[in-house]
């Protein structure tokens, strides 16, 4: 018994004093931020092109089927109500405030963010960090703030194609395969979208892509130089920003609620 409190008490130690050291770098990359936003745009435009552009094939596609399926799902348990022509505002609704975000956050963390930690992983691994701080340029500011913030724009750009597509695969399967009424379609979504539906979906593509981009740049920057300690920063990249995304999404949806 003793051994197990013991093992406890370092453990939690142990994650006061990383939680401690997350917010410090959270606070040196906002630090940063308005100077490299002044001095550095061009920078800050390459990562949102890296991390959102580059994403965009993944994001389409896989917003295109979901909302594809969501059609599908939505007619079949609609039409037990003879209320077929709401599958526009189910689904509108699905991906606004839930899929739309969350999807897209996951498929961020998968592509975007295993690409930023193990791009800053490598740079480290390869004493690239450490020529930088001998040469006097702050790693910091020239490394990790122009990745933080271009994933902190592209997401909430992501999430509005995601659902843009969304829609429209949604339209497809309801209107042009199950004969849903175009009209009715579009009308229901637009009487039962309201703004504040709108502003929960942003908030929370701001809130995910902060969080995103945050670990990704953390884990790559606080990564073991070598190989191997490379791949487990990729890999608790995407399995973190996993769970902190579904957990945020519970606590934004409450409070909006």
């Amino acid at each position: 018994m003793p051994t197990l409190f013991k093992d406890i008490y370092e453990d939690t130690l142990e994650f006061v004093r990383t939680f401690g050291a997350f917010q410090l770098f959270f606070l040196r990359l906002v630090r940063h931020t308005p100077r490299m936003v002044v001095r550095r745009p061009g920078l800050i435009i390459k990562q949102i092109y890296n991390t959102g552009t580059l994403s965009l094939v993944i994001i389409m596609v896989c917003g295109l089927f979901v909302g594809g399926v969501l059609g599908l799902q939505g007619y079949s348990n609609l039409s037990r109500f003879n209320a077929e022509d709401s599958v526009g505002a189910v689904v509108a609704l699905a991906l606004l405030k839930e899929l739309g975000p969350v999807i897209t956050a996951l498929l961020f963390a998968g592509r975007a963010g295993t690409a930023l930690s193990s791009e800053i992983g490598l740079m480290k691994a390869t004493d690239q960090l450490s020529a930088m701080e001998m040469m006097a340029v702050n790693p910091v500011r020239r490394v990790l703030v122009p990745r933080f913030l271009g994933g902190v724009v592209a997401m909430p750009l992501l999430v509005a194609i995601f659902t843009c597509i969304g829609l429209f695969g949604a339209h497809i399967v309801a209107v042009d395969l199950l004969g849903v009424d175009v009209g009715a379609f579009w009308q229901q979504m637009q009487l039962s979208v309201s703004a504040d539906d709108v502003r929960e979906g942003v908030l929370k593509s701001f809130v995910f892509g902060i969080v995103a981009s945050l670990l990704a740049v953390w884990e790559g920057y606080n990564t073991i130089p070598t190989a191997e300690g490379v791949g487990r920063a990729t890999t608790r990249t995407v399995v973190i920003t996993a769970i902190c995304v579904l957990i945020l999404d519970f606590m934004i949806t409450a409070v909006m609620l």
